[in-house]
């Protein structure tokens, strides 16, 4: 078993890495190989197989970066939502572009006699437009509201139409907001979600963009890798043409995450600020707060978890791991 991850120096690319070289096995056959791309260098886990690290620009991807005999490609890479709307052409260079270059690379495999690969890619809760009170089913409409979702959306539609023609075997994951992100805030409009629990709990303030009854479809880190390796290895002769789900997150408005912080570390959320955003606001607004995702449930993703025990997770897993990370650079 072979196996790419294209943004593999992001946080979620780092915990797919370090679970594969954990269990050494996926899909029940022993891993061969790993290979993480993204554009700096990306650290490689202690694994019991050869792990190749590598650093480049996706829309050019090299082939070392899913070499001969990859069965399985994880593409993550992206220009995240505010970054992706205040700079219109990286967004499309890099969540455009570098998706052609990911089919690309699977026609090459293909070419030379080798298998479909499995593409697992991250596409977002950002491509869908909806307000605070509606629940979208499996089968709603996308209308992004902003120029990631709709990037996001199409690059969708190019890796379902690769499937179709025989180039690899795709599943696009639209994943919630992924809370709490480990390290540093970001560049997507998101970050704040992940911040208003990561820096108290680091003992730091953080500021709050939009009113404490926002709601948002959120997972955890734990969860989305969950999810992640499972459309890696799941059966997908169920899904038809549609290569695209959205899987069982949980619907939260922030002043319940707030309270389910305080609940694990009492008074924490002092250190949140209400400080209004309009322009974060105005692109969060436009994203569903809930899905049914009764087609996710059907092919085995697992259900989510309540937001305090994502609290705790946050603070077993990746806490002081944080920590030492901003206080080196710091």
């Amino acid at each position: 078993m072979k196996i790419s991850i294209l943004g593999g120096g992001g946080f979620l690319g780092r915990k797919i890495a370090d679970r594969l070289a954990r269990e050494g096995t996926y899909a029940g056959r022993p891993i061969t190989g790993l290979t993480l791309f993204d554009m700096h260098q990306p650290p490689a886990p202690a694994a019991g197989f050869p792990v190749t690290c590598l650093a480049g620009d996706i829309v050019d991807l090299p082939e070392a970066a899913m070499p001969a005999g990859t069965d399985v490609v994880f593409h993550l890479a992206a220009v995240v939502s505010a970054q992706a709307e205040a700079d219109y052409d990286l967004g499309r260079r890099v969540n455009l572009r570098g998706t052609d270059a990911v089919v690309d690379a699977c026609r090459r495999l293909v070419a030379a006699g080798g298998k479909p690969p499995r593409v697992v890619f991250t596409s977002s809760v950002a491509s869908f437009s909806a307000t605070q009170t509606d629940t979208l089913a499996d089968g709603a409409k996308q209308i992004p509201g902003n120029s990631y979702g709709a990037q996001k959306a199409a690059a969708e539609l190019i890796l379902a139409d690769a499937s179709r023609r025989g180039f690899m075997d795709a599943v696009s994951i639209r994943l919630p907001t992924v809370t709490v992100r480990p390290g540093r805030p970001n560049k997507a409009a998101s970050s704040f979600f992940s911040s208003i629990v990561r820096e108290p709990l680091l003992g730091l303030e953080a500021e709050l963009p939009v009113p404490d009854d926002f709601a948002v479809w959120v997972c955890s880190p734990r969860r989305a890798v969950d999810w992640l390796l499972h459309a890696g290895a799941m059966d997908t002769a169920a899904m038809g043409l549609d290569r695209s789900l959205s899987p069982p997150g949980i619907r939260i408005a922030v002043g319940e995450m707030l309270r389910a912080m305080d609940e694990v570390r009492q008074g924490s959320s002092a250190l949140v600020r209400r400080v209004a955003d309009p322009a974060i606001a105005a692109i969060v607004g436009t994203w569903p707060a809930a899905f049914t995702a009764k087609r996710a449930l059907a092919l085995g993703f697992v259900p989510h978890e309540p937001f305090v025990d994502v609290v705790r997770a946050f603070i077993e897993d990746d806490l002081e791991a944080t920590r030492r990370e901003r206080n080196a650079a710091s």
